[in-house]
């Protein structure tokens, strides 16, 4: 039974959510900067006040127990409103973690530009990037893992607020010499008889590279059974002549400059993405999150 004197410490809840979210006992005390005895000292400490195992460890893995899974939203929107308390008494717009989502095919191209300018305006600040797949980034952001995320939109998951960032056209990657090198008159219906290199399962692009499709009516000429995780390695194979693929204009400058390659555009109205700002309605932290996003928008790279 819980002690019902007891009063959770914001360090004890701090490092139940980072054990919760990393998995891993080492990891969650590295990214609080504490050493490993007192983060599960800490733990233990919550556990033992509220007379409830929130955390299962054994040698091989750590995982959230049903009780554990009940309070982590809570315990995250109480860390989220000591922040927002701590901001407001420093008069910072945003300070403390920031634990920020964003799509692999969006990463490596807005972070360079966005980390330095986030330290420059809120030095406050202390921004986590957490990079992975739509799916599990939504889902993250509504266990209160994660506190924004950069996607490609609509979202379409109840219970969370989009703002649009930026719209980007799609261009078509080919090998250098291919007969659609240079123009800027491709219609989508084209696609069907090419040899389309895709992302993995569970990538946005994927999906919106074949929605793409399907609107026109056409499949993609298959390109053998390549596969590849990141779109690096996508438009590498591109260059050694295994195919064409589509990708983002933010992707273009960094991702053709390595490799014989040439690249095609569509017809206007051009296909393209939506990338938007997401967090959860819950949060209370609208205002914040709008200046954020803001930020990211005056650092479009391309």
């Amino acid at each position: 039974m819980p002690d019902q004197s007891y009063q959770p410490t914001l360090s004890q809840l701090r490092a139940f959510v980072a054990v919760a979210e990393y998995r891993h006992f080492g990891t969650a005390a590295a990214r609080l900067e504490v050493s490993q005895p007192t983060l599960s000292q800490a733990l233990a400490a919550l556990e033992s006040g509220l007379g409830l195992q929130l955390i299962e460890r054994s040698t091989r893995r750590v995982l959230v127990t049903a009780a554990g899974a009940r309070l982590l939203p809570a315990a995250t929107a109480t860390l989220e409103a000591a922040d927002r308390f701590l901001a407001s008494a420093t008069g910072d717009v945003l300070a403390g973690v920031l634990r920020i989502g964003i799509i692999p095919t969006a990463a490596p191209y807005i972070l360079p530009a966005l980390l330095p300018t986030l330290h420059r305006k809120l030095p406050a600040l202390a921004p986590q990037v957490i990079e992975d797949k739509t799916a599990r980034l939504i889902d993250e952001l509504r266990a209160g893992v994660l506190d924004v995320a950069v996607l490609a939109l609509p979202a379409e998951a109840a219970g969370l607020v989009e703002i649009p960032l930026y719209t980007e056209e799609f261009v078509l990657v080919v090998p250098a010499g291919h007969p659609l090198a240079g123009r800027t008159d491709i219609e989508p219906a084209a696609l069907g008889a090419l040899p389309m290199l895709l992302l993995d399962e569970g990538h946005c692009l994927r999906d919106q590279t074949l929605e793409l499709c399907r609107s026109t009516d056409v499949h993609p000429g298959g390109a053998g059974d390549t596969r590849a995780a990141s779109l690096s390695t996508v438009v590498q194979c591109v260059a050694g002549g295994l195919g064409i693929t589509l990708v983002p204009e933010m992707a273009v400058t960094a991702e053709t400059g390595r490799g014989a390659l040439d690249t095609a555009r569509f017809a206007n109205p051009a296909p393209g993405r939506t990338l938007g700002l997401v967090f959860r309605a819950s949060s209370g932290r609208a205002d914040d999150y709008a200046y954020l996003a803001e930020i990211i928008r005056t650092q479009r790279p391309f």
